[in-house]
């Protein structure tokens, strides 16, 4: 079993069709293979074989994804870095992993080139990988045989708890990824256009597989960074159907001004996930962009694979608790709330998200204490508390590690933030416990206005109207911008760290 052979499936029936749109320029499915073919001569040359790993340190390019089918192809390990990576973070990565060598770009050679001992490619005008590309055009590139369980992609945690662990995703867990996006996320034909908006690093890059699979042609929105008005403007150019987005920049779209000025009827599928997205900004976007939203819940250790919450289940009611949830398990996958003695919680009670299925990662690269710990009795420890309604759809309450407890009772962050974020004056929240002699920890809100004139009072206010008191938050701070990953999530662990630095406190 070989996931890189599915370039080659979609080259050979449908060859002419585009598969890339990067830059206004397109690129045919028989080209694509073609040059991953090439490359993954070169791979080989440069000593890259089975088991070995190859870093992808790229912006979004077609590159990228041709470079993940050549290396699966001669049996090695995708790493993709994100971009942004500085030499220290990027130096940690290859070495952690091992990595036999690098794959860049010229925005990314100055940062390769302080990591030298790890050797790299370079893509692009300045780089040399055209040149190598050359010398293998048109020699054919026979796929490794790989078990199902070999190791496809190296995928590292956001590292919020610590330094990034590498999860060890299987050419059965990609492939059970893909099918299931196919099966109940984003019902793709050959015939629709495809847009790549996020990271290829991250939730983009697996959905490149599906979308390959299916030979859907994929648009590529731009380099790095995400511009609502272009987005718009090749949506509309292009006709796509299918993207998949962080809440972040489906609040971008929703308001900007060429959302509506735009033609953006073709979209049929925003597949969103990575971090929560309050009810208010959804009934937002469902007015703007119409009734496209998909929701999915997933980590890196189960890549997007948790849950899915359908377009037509965007239709609940507020009244309707199956609005505020995340949905059922996707295909080939089960969900249990565990207590701490990993015992099944009663339906509705508390406690942590569990999944088990064919999408589970092998485990941790290097790590099996770590391993053990995540994967004991054969489920994904997420780290994340839910509970199953009546119907099984899945509420997440909160992160473990971001549960506040105040007073000796339980609070949940994200709920406090739903309720905030639904006033019109508020852009984001982040809600945090910090020290307090009496609570042990109060409720504080960290709150970007939408509304300059909004001031802490009118904050409680809305807070009292709508939250038990043990809830409220104690204390409301205005910022310019909260702090963001790399994939848009907000940094609460920045957020939180300066009100606990000074007790020695892990945040």
């Amino acid at each position: 079993m070989n996931i890189g052979v599915l370039l080659d499936q979609a080259a050979t029936a449908y060859g002419e069709r585009t598969a890339f749109v990067f830059e206004g320029r397109e690129r045919t499915w028989a080209e694509s293979a073609a040059r991953a073919n090439a490359l993954g001569h070169v791979l080989r040359a440069a000593g890259v074989g089975p088991g070995d790993r190859v870093g992808l340190y790229l912006q979004n390019c077609p590159e990228f994804i041709e470079t993940m089918f050549a290396t699966w192809k001669i049996g090695a390990v995708i790493v993709p870095l994100n971009a942004t990576y500085t030499p220290d973070e990027l130096d940690y990565h290859l070495t952690d992993c091992g990595a036999s060598l690098v794959l860049t770009d010229g925005v990314g050679l100055p940062t390769v080139s302080k990591v030298a001992r790890v050797p790299f490619v370079v893509a692009g005008e300045d780089g040399d990988l055209e040149g190598l590309l050359a010398a293998h055009r048109g020699v054919p590139l026979p796929a490794v045989d790989r078990a199902a369980e070999d190791v496809a992609w190296i995928g590292y945690t956001s590292g919020t708890t610590g330094r990034p662990k590498g999860a060890m995703n299987s050419h059965r867990a990609l492939l059970a990824q893909a099918m299931s996006t196919l099966a109940d996320v984003q019902r793709l034909e050959t015939e629709h256009v495809t847009m790549h908006a996020a990271p290829l690093s991250h939730g983009s890059g697996y959905n490149a597989i599906a979308y390959t699979m299916k030979a859907c042609t994929q648009v590529i929105h731009q380099r790095w960074g995400f511009d609502p008005a272009l987005f718009c403007e090749q949506v509309e150019r292009y006709r796509v159907t299918a993207t998949f987005l962080v809440p972040t920049q489906i609040n971008m779209i929703v308001n900007h001004p060429d959302a509506r000025r735009r033609d953006l009827s073709s979209l049929e599928w925003i597949m969103y996930g990575g971090a929560p997205m309050y009810r208010d900004h959804q009934k937002r976007a469902l007015e703007v962009l119409g009734p496209v939203l998909v929701q999915i819940f997933g980590q890196t250790e189960s890549p997007m694979s948790g849950t899915v919450l359908r377009r037509e289940e965007h239709d609940f009611g507020d009244d309707d608790p199956r609005a505020h949830s995340v949905g059922r398990p996707r295909v080939g996958n089960e969900i249990a709330i565990l207590d701490h003695d990993d015992k099944p919680v009663a339906r509705g009670g508390s406690g942590e998200i569990c999944i088990r299925g064919a999408t589970l990662m092998n485990g941790y690269w290097n790590r099996p204490e770590a391993t053990a710990e995540t994967l004991r009795g054969g489920w994904l420890h997420t780290g994340d508390v839910g509970k199953l309604d009546e119907h099984g759809y899945l509420h997440i309450l909160d992160r473990l590690k971001d549960m506040i407890i105040s007073g000796g009772l339980n609070v949940y962050p994200h709920e406090i933030e739903d309720v905030l974020t639904a006033h019109p004056g508020i852009a984001e929240a982040c809600v945090i416990g910090i020290p307090d002699e009496k609570w042990g920890e109060a409720v504080h809100a960290v709150v970007v206005r939408a509304d300059t004139a909004l001031d802490p009072e009118m904050v409680l206010r809305h807070a009292r109207e709508h939250l038990a008191g043990y809830k409220r938050p104690k204390s409301v701070e205005f910022v310019d911008a909260l702090p963001k990953t790399s994939y848009g999530k907000i940094a609460k662990r920045e957020v939180r760290a300066r009100y606990w630095a000074h007790l020695d406190r892990v945040v």
